[in-house]
């Protein structure tokens, strides 16, 4: 194998007319999570419309942690607008169906009742469906349900089959294919634990929240209030990837190992077997009911709260971890966005443009393993951005020192407009060269960021985050039922419907085995 090249060695390669076209046909995917609430914003406590189809089985329209948090998911495409258009179809008809129901715009929500007002997503009587229900059930006693139901954007990132073929031959590689795009996203991985921290400084959308999310307890931020019941920090970016969010420091301690794949397989397994004494306390099935699926570290490996995971679709039946063994990483999914309010989709264009750069550069650029003072390193330029990421003169640690936000990004940028100027080439426009300028003005310049904005705009008006989501969600909702559907049609969306709830009495129908005896084989692979 040649030596590791440089970026700007990969770039020059890279940019030759025999090679340009490899990196042309980049595949993304978007799942967007909302919560449906009532036209006073409170949480919805209907179940997940009937009309929408079953949860369980619809490819675009499903729950994640309960009952009101629905979730979008597009199929992979390698056209920014087909993306697009499909979100938004998936937004205009789910709107155009949900009554007088909306979808709450912003990341953090507001006027939960408490714990017991949010019910658990539920998926049916077959075996599998009640796993789904268990498995959440065992995050509602390990974490509370609060922290669940903070919603986000994933993206879904590939490379193209074209792209790996040509990156082996400049590496100099024959080893076996799968092992190399493999080790190709783990690197990717390992620079968004270094550098994803510019994903919250830029698109972080959550600088407030509802006092009502903290029930009555004390935090030790230094909270600052506005209108009747809003706390915010002055120079926050992202509360939503704080220890308030759905980041847990309970997992601090795992040590999950990205330096290859089978390393990374081997540290989640070791947390799936192992046993917490903490979540032993709780009990597995007390008088006769479950309250979660075991009383290891893990329950699942969806358990591992991640900004960006490694991924591979399974077939029928497979566990996650088993598809990427086999078969390896598929794609990667970054789970770093906060919901954009300024967008009924909650993402607009320029961000998806962004993260096609950020990554794609994180995947060229060398990417070394990641030492243990690393990790601590990455883990509190991480926490400093997302609290007080827009403070002027916010220093972060690059490796060789303390630096401001702004050098360091500054330099970043540099490397970034590269790529740029590599994609804008590829695909014979300037879009990405010109999304990225935009970008960089937020780095010189924090009051131009998506949570400056917001925190802006409620603290000109004096207005509760309750307050603006409403609104805004009502202004969405008049929008988007007002629209047309784009790229698919309503008889698609109702085929979908009718074949999921099809699909899931199918399921149910299928069933022989008791559930102690489905779980107990189901965990044991």
């Amino acid at each position: 194998m040649k030596s590791e090249m440089s970026l700007s060695a990969m770039l020059e390669q890279l940019n030759t007319p025999e090679r340009i076209g490899s990196v042309r046909g980049l595949r993304r995917g978007i799942e967007r999570e909302g919560l449906r609430i009532t036209p006073e914003g409170r949480l919805s406590q209907k179940p997940h419309p009937k009309v929408l189809g079953a949860a369980l089985t619809h490819p675009n329209i499903t729950t994640d942690y309960a009952e009101s948090l629905i979730e979008f998911i597009t199929p992979p495409s390698d056209s920014m607008e087909t993306l697009l258009s499909q979100l938004g179809d998936i937004h205009r008809y789910t709107v155009q169906h949900l009554g007088e129901e909306r979808l709450w715009p912003l990341s953090m929500p507001c006027f939960i009742g408490g714990e017991e007002s949010i019910g658990l997503a539920q998926y049916g009587s077959s075996n599998i469906g009640k796993l789904k229900t268990l498995y959440r059930e065992g995050l509602h006693h390990r974490y509370g349900s609060l922290m669940q139901v903070i919603a986000g954007v994933h993206y879904n990132f590939s490379m193209p089959d074209s792209f790996w073929s040509e990156w082996q031959d400049l590496r100099g590689v024959r080893c076996q294919c799968k092992r190399f795009i493999s080790d190709g996203y783990m690197g990717l991985i390992r620079n968004v634990y270094r550098f994803g921290w510019l994903i919250p400084y830029l698109f972080g959308a959550s600088p407030a929240l509802c006092s009502s999310f903290l029930q009555g307890k004390e935090s030790r931020l230094p909270f600052e209030k506005l209108g009747r019941g809003t706390l915010y920090l002055p120079y926050a970016t992202s509360l939503r990837l704080s220890d308030l969010g759905y980041t847990n420091k309970a997992q601090a301690a795992l040590n999950i190992n990205h330096d290859t794949l089978d390393n990374y397989l081997m540290s989640v397994r070791r947390a799936l077997r192992t046993r917490s004494e903490e979540f032993a306390s709780l009990g597995v099935k007390v008088d006769g009911n479950y309250r979660q699926l075991n009383d290891h570290v893990l329950q699942l490996e969806n358990e591992l709260y991640a900004p960006i995971r490694p991924k591979r679709s399974p077939r029928d039946g497979e566990r996650t971890l088993s598809a990427l063994e086999h078969r390896g990483i598929e794609y990667i999914e970054l789970r770093t966005l906060d919901l954009n309010p300024f967008s009924p989709l909650g993402v607009e264009l320029s961000q998806l443009r962004f993260l096609d750069i950020f990554l794609v550069w994180c995947l060229l650029k060398p990417s070394a393993p990641l030492s243990s003072e690393e990790i601590v390193r990455n883990r509190q330029n991480l926490t400093r951005v997302v609290l007080e990421g827009r403070r002027p003169d916010v220093m972060l640690h690059n490796g060789s020192g303390e630096v401001t936000l702004r050098s360091w990004g500054e330099q970043l940028f540099e490397e970034l407009s590269q790529v740029a100027q590599l994609l804008d080439r590829a695909y014979g426009r300037v879009l990405y060269q010109v999304t990225l300028q935009g970008e960089l003005e937020k780095i010189k310049d924090p009051t131009q960021t998506l949570s400056a904005r917001v925190l802006d705009h409620l603290l000109k008006l004096d207005m509760d985050s309750a307050t603006y989501g409403r609104e805004l969600a009502e202004k969405y909702r008049q929008q988007l039922r007002g629209e047309e559907l784009m790229f698919w049609d309503g008889a698609y969306f109702a085929d979908e419907a009718h074949a999921s709830i099809a699909k899931q009495r199918e399921i149910e129908a299928m069933d022989h085995q008791s559930f102690d005896d489905f779980l107990k084989s189901y965990l044991s692979h």
